[in-house]
């Protein structure tokens, strides 16, 4: 087992926790002070693609990321000639054909094309309270940037405000300020997607969001995610919000309604309690069955009025992978969401998130070659999605490459997250007075911050540019977690711009298979990408022979 260093003396980062694959802790605090790769990049932005201390230092790689099968163990293939897919306007001079004029814009769907700034979007972004304290960071910013944003399950079922009649909403403030913020800053790049379970195809979600924003939203239909193969958790200290939730249809566990448990939580034994979601298709027995009612669905939400439609399945096995990508594409969806284990969680089983499902890098090398025989055949393909662990911007690169032609954007959840919680930290501490509201952990700025500055200005290097587009007046309005969202999108973006330079492909869509190559043996066998030293061999035989 591949063990992830917990420093990065190179450009200065540290994990608090112990690291993950993507770069991140394995438990990721809202109140860090920091300072892993994602939290400083969200102050300093592209600066952490170099190494710290120029002019006193060299560097060099430690070269430990191809051990084991994991997305760290594909390697970027460069060239030294020629440049592909340049945008309209630029030549293939030197002059031209540098990483800024790399074009990272993408789009996905059918009939309507979603368009998006850069190729990645959010995880499903749920009923979480974390999800609800940082919201206005995180929709602002994703609309600033522009790629999607997805408000996840159950967000209407445990909005105590929300009101059902006949068990259907009929209000829905938490569900209308979540699309209203988004909505507010968007300006035609990105989009906001609504997920639908199975207790908010039974509240009504569905019909509720088309009735009041019509088709500026993206539906969801939801099969699963990577971070677990039961339905979505919360946790709730009050025995009488646990009630609430057994009301509004929720599995709840321990029941607050049984004696027992009433005294237990009196006497506090038991403390809290979690709330569950419910297993989707549990009545079907069979494939076809399976098919019959998911094509029923997408139907039922097209004669709603829905124009675009996404699913998002989990790190199941390869049965449910191959019936997701042909349903969808069949269905003509317009996204399919795949999400592998090693991801994230608002609250997951802890165990169960560690041990079940199929790694991300296996799942996403099983998608392309399930999706390239449709593609084969002559058939439509869905365009997709790869989710689950992903973090940086290799890795951004790699999904991009592996899934391609048919991979349009990379899902990432705690990435996106942690900007949010680090702005809203500052800007507690900078405006003490509404620290409560903004959900700052903080009394003052930790070292890590205090280096670069006290105020906002000094703090976030993408500052002027997110006042550049809102304007100097509505800069009052930009939460500091979005300008920290912004900041760390431009080190991501820029980051996947040189990645791409250096592969002398100057649009998304021209990324290939072949911009990859596998690290050791075993990586070649499982995803099908070559080892790296048989990648182009018999050329350079044929060179050396000729």
């Amino acid at each position: 087992m591949m063990v992830w260093p917990k420093t990065n003396d190179a450009i200065g980062t540290v994990n608090r926790g112990n690291p993950c694959e993507s770069g991140l802790c394995t438990l990721c605090r809202a109140d860090c002070k920091g300072k892993c790769e994602t939290w400083l990049s969200s102050l300093k932005g592209r600066k952490l693609l170099y190494p710290r201390d120029f002019g006193s230092i060299t560097a060099g790689s430690s070269n430990t990321t191809h051990v084991g099968v994991s997305y760290n163990s594909l390697r970027i293939n460069g060239y030294n000639y020629g440049a592909h897919g340049l945008p309209q306007g630029i030549t293939n001079s030197e002059d031209d054909c540098i990483f800024p004029n790399v074009s990272l814009e993408t789009e996905f769907g059918g009939e309507v094309k979603t368009k998006i700034r850069v190729p990645m979007m959010t995880g499903a972004l749920g009923s979480t309270f974390i999800a609800a304290k940082y919201w206005e960071s995180f929709a602002i910013g994703a609309a600033l940037v522009g790629y999607p944003i997805v408000v996840g399950e159950n967000v209407v079922g445990v909005d105590k405000t929300a009101e059902l009649s006949n068990g259907k909403i009929t209000k829905a403030p938490e569900l209308d300020r979540r699309i209203d913020t988004f909505l507010r800053y968007y300006d035609g790049y990105g989009a906001i997607i609504v997920q639908l379970n199975v207790e908010d195809t039974r509240n009504g979600v569905a019909e509720y969001v088309i009735e009041k924003y019509g088709d500026k939203v993206v539906i969801e239909l939801k099969w699963g995610q990577g971070a677990k193969d039961i339905g979505g958790e919360i946790q709730v200290t009050s025995i009488e919000y646990a009630q609430f939730l057994k009301d509004r249809g929720y599995v709840v566990d321990p029941d607050p309604a049984l004696p027992e448990v009433q005294e237990a939580f009196k006497h506090g034994a038991i403390q809290s309690f979690a709330r569950h979601s419910r297993l989707g298709y549990t009545s079907l027995s069979s494939e076809s069955e399976v098919k019959k009612s998911f094509m029923e669905s997408v139907a039922y939400l097209r004669k709603l009025g829905y124009k675009r439609i996404s699913l998002k399945t989990g790190s199941y096995g390869m049965e449910a992978l191959a019936m997701s990508i042909k349903y969808a594409s069949e269905a003509k969806l317009d996204l399919l969401t795949i999400d592998g284990s090693g991801g994230g969680t608002g609250m997951s089983p802890w165990n169960m998130m560690e041990s079940w499902g199929v790694p991300s890098i296996n799942l996403h090398a099983k998608a392309y070659e399930y999706a390239n025989i449709l593609a084969g055949k002559g058939k439509h393909v869905v365009d997709m999605a790869f989710a689950g662990g992903l973090a940086k911007e290799d890795q951004i690169f790699k999904a991009l490459a592996l899934g391609a032609p048919f991979t349009k954007l990379v899902c990432m959840g705690r990435s996106l997250m942690i900007p949010a919680y680090l702005g809203s930290n500052i800007e507690g501490v900078l405006k003490p007075d509404m620290k409560e509201k903004l959900n700052g952990n903080w009394n003052e700025l930790p070292p890590a911050v205090k280096e670069f500055g006290s105020s906002p200005e000094e703090i976030f290097a993408g500052y002027y540019d997110v006042q550049k587009k809102v304007g100097k007046d509505e800069m009052k309005n930009i939460p500091f977690g979005a300008i920290a969202n912004w900041t760390a999108a431009d080190k991501l973006a820029a980051g996947v711009q040189q990645l791409m330079a250096g592969a002398r492909k100057f649009s998304l869509k021209d990324i290939s298979r072949s911009d990859i190559f596998a690290g050791n043996r075993e990586t070649e066998k499982e995803t099908g990408i070559p080892y790296l030293t048989d990648v182009a061999d018999d050329v350079a035989k044929k060179i050396m022979k000729s």
